[in-house]
């Protein structure tokens, strides 16, 4: 089988946080920069989107239960909000938390919920001018299904690369500004995680650019974004071996996730700023579907609260 490539959205300013919803067969996914939520169903080439009010936004993931609620992070905050996919706005339904509070100009970035409902997700320092991002300003945190947040780690310059893998009891995560993937011991029960290692580095492995959005497979491997890498790779988190790079007609390469009726579509975003010096393909900015890689990813986790 052949890997073929189409592109499914027009050009975003910053496409990021890709998840599919198994009940609805769609992929929701957001516009950082434009504050908007957008709506992908594959089987009828039907594309929505929708304003979320409050500014830029980091993530989406749908509440446990429900079709139309979803929580995203909003600049600083996490909240719930309502869509019923096809209105051009959404609306605020809840206020569960705010981050960083003590830190100027950071804004949450990436986030996912764990196999128990439990929100993981980051801040990222200021992006100015464009393409430069002050360094070990954001932090990383657990929101748990009580509504409590927890700070699990600072000094994180852009917080991106959320996978699980129950069998290892692992959780992988990055900083893009490390150019590293970091390797966490992760207990299910608690949702904490512990013992840090680094587990692939880009610069050693050759590989330019800087990781961005993560997802994993069935056989435990790690497909990684690459920003300003125009690829997306595969990598064997248990050896630190680059198995695999899948070209795609974007520079700025932001998040990926499978899904389709069986797993096998890797669903890819992508970026369209304007950084001095980086040449942008016309393609730059759109969202994409890949198939034909031969694997299958897992289902992804919705939002739990008590």
């Amino acid at each position: 089988m052949s890997v073929k490539l189409k592109k499914i959205s027009e050009p975003l300013v910053l496409g990021e946080g890709p998840h599919w919803d198994e009940s609805q067969q769609a992929l929701f996914f957001v516009d950082i920069l434009d504050c908007c939520l957008h709506k992908y169903i594959p089987a009828t080439g039907e594309w929505t989107k929708a304003k979320i009010d409050g500014g830029r936004v980091g993530f989406v993931v749908p509440v446990e239960g429900s079709k139309t609620q979803f929580i995203v992070g909003v600049e600083k905050t996490f909240k719930i909000i309502e869509w019923d996919g096809k209105a051009d706005v959404t609306k605020d339904v809840k206020v569960l938390g705010s981050v960083d509070q003590d830190v100027d100009a950071t804004r949450i970035n990436d986030g996912k919920a764990d196999p128990r409902g439990r929100i993981f997700a980051g801040t990222m320092g200021q992006d100015d001018p464009p393409g430069v991002i002050a360094e070990s300003q954001g932090s990383f945190y657990r929101l748990d299904n009580d509504g409590n947040i927890k700070k699990l780690c600072s000094g994180i310059g852009i917080s991106n690369g959320l996978a699980w893998d129950i069998q290892e009891k692992a959780m992988y995560y990055t900083d893009s500004l490390e150019h590293k993937i970091r390797k966490y011991d992760y207990n299910i029960d608690t949702g904490d995680i512990s013992n840090l290692k680094y587990i692939f580095d880009f610069k050693k492995a050759g590989v330019e650019g800087t990781p961005d959005g993560t997802t994993i497979d069935t056989d435990g491997n790690l497909w990684i974004a690459v920003f300003n890498g125009s690829c997306v790779i595969k990598i064997d988190p248990r050896t630190g071996t680059l198995l695999q790079k899948v070209p795609i007609p974007a520079l700025q390469v932001t998040s990926v996730i499978f899904g389709g009726p069986n797993y096998d579509v890797l669903f890819v975003t992508s970026a369209k700023i304007n950084v001095e010096g980086k040449q942008q393909p016309p393609s730059a900015g759109c969202t994409f579907m890949v198939t034909g890689l031969g694997v299958k990813g897992l289902p992804g986790y919705n939002f739990r609260l008590n």
